[in-house]
């Protein structure tokens, strides 16, 4: 009997809105249509060095430590942790969402003892309670979420990797939520490690995480490992414990095949890093300022518009993500109804949300190539009649005019 040969690919033309992944952009498409290289060939080689200096400026950083891990961007953050972390070490995690929980379990299995300073979900954590824990417990690394789009909400920023030197800590910042749509200043920050992803605000596919290292990282993930006759041997004697326990995501050994050293480590994703450049391109070519001031656009008008029908915005307004936007679900509205009928009568999806918030929340996201106003009009408004055929009191035409001119007042700002 003849194997099944399933249908070719079609799949349907969605509006992303939820917190992602998002639609990427065309031209990200494009280029990861072009042909193969070999992982040494020269062109590969120096597109490989573009990249590096493409994500410079978006992490906000001199880091010569600036390349890609090869995975989705939870490959990052493991990458990070594993290479940065050894058994027994103390990690203080600051906890506001699904996933500051996220870097508790990726801790556990390494083996670290995990402290954590916490908020509610909907609040960030202030400094103070960061400085508190950090006297408290002397870590050797902090590990914060930029911005949880479980919960919407952005951690501030500033003064925190000064904070964690002033303990002799280390920092590490999530930002799969954020790079290229808010603000990232990694050198004015004073944070160690910063990673990414491009399914958000850069507005490529899952797949490939940028990600860079300070000095003062790069070193203590260098100083995990010696070399012997060419080979990699376990060093227990440094201080630092053991070897690092992944090789995939040693970064130690990533840096050297990043660096002019070429040492072979894996398979460069050659279609990823295609799609990470392009992504890093279209960034820099509209503007960092102006990349952020039009997801601060879509943000308020996302929020303008869900408050002119009568919906509450979730969370301290004061720390939300401009591009993730969490509305509670109003009494008796099946939220998951909403969402099948926008699925299914408008092909836009919006997000629902995790543990606590489970079944009280959507969540709209406008980033990356979906972060345009013609694209948050279209999906407030299936929003507003899906809400009124599920028998919400909608008023009908609000939530675009109340969109469209908060848009147009914050780029007129």
């Amino acid at each position: 009997m003849a194997p099944e040969v399933f249908a070719e690919i079609d799949p349907p033309q969605r509006l992303l809105m939820g917190p992602g992944p998002v639609n990427a952009h065309p031209r990200v498409l494009r280029a990861m249509s072009a042909d193969l290289l070999g992982q040494f060939d020269p062109e590969m080689t120096a597109y490989m060095n573009e990249v590096m200096a493409l994500y410079r400026p978006i992490f906000g950083t001199q880091n010569q430590q600036t390349f890609l891990v090869d995975g989705t961007a939870r490959a990052g953050i493991e990458a990070a942790l594993v290479s940065l972390v050894a058994p027994g070490q103390t990690v203080l995690v600051v906890d506001f969402g699904r996933f500051g929980l996220l870097l508790g379990e990726i801790l556990a299995r390494i083996g670290a003892r995990i402290e954590t300073v916490s908020a509610p979900w909907g609040q960030v954590v202030e400094l103070d309670a960061i400085e508190d824990a950090l006297k408290r417990v002397r870590p050797s690394l902090v590990a914060t979420i930029h911005g949880d789009t479980s919960t919407t909400m952005a951690q501030p920023l500033e003064g925190f990797g000064a904070l964690c030197r002033k303990y002799g800590a280390l920092s590490y910042v999530d930002a799969t939520a954020t790079i290229g749509g808010m603000e990232l200043a990694a050198d004015r920050w004073a944070v160690d490690v910063v990673s990414g992803g491009l399914q958000k605000c850069l507005g490529g596919p899952s797949g490939s995480a940028p990600i860079t290292l300070s000095e003062a990282a790069a070193e203590r993930i260098f100083a995990r490992r010696h070399v012997e006759r060419g080979i990699v041997r376990d060093d227990l004697d440094d201080g630092e414990g053991p070897r690092i326990g992944s090789n995939y995501f040693d970064l130690a050994m990533v840096m050297d095949y990043w660096s002019d050293k070429r040492l072979n480590h894996h398979t460069e994703a050659t279609t990823m890093l295609y799609g990470a450049r392009e992504c890093a391109r279209i960034v820099l070519q509209e503007g960092l300022e102006n990349r952020c001031a039009r997801h601060r656009a879509a943000g308020r008008a996302v929020t303008a518009g869900a408050r002119a029908l009568g919906l509450e915005v979730f969370g301290d307004h004061r720390h939300r993500m401009s591009n993730v936007t969490g509305l509670v679900i109003p009494a008796g509205v099946d939220g998951e109804a909403v969402r099948r009928r926008m699925r299914e009568d408008f092909q836009i999806e919006i997000g629902s949300a995790f543990g606590p918030l489970q079944g009280r929340l959507w969540r709209i996201g406008a980033m990356g190539y979906n972060a345009a106003k013609h694209k948050v009009l279209i999906t407030l408004g299936a929003l507003e009649t899906v809400l009124r055929a599920e028998g919400f009191a909608a008023p009908a035409g609000v939530a675009v005019e109340a969109a469209l001119a908060a848009w147009n007042a914050e780029l007129s700002a």
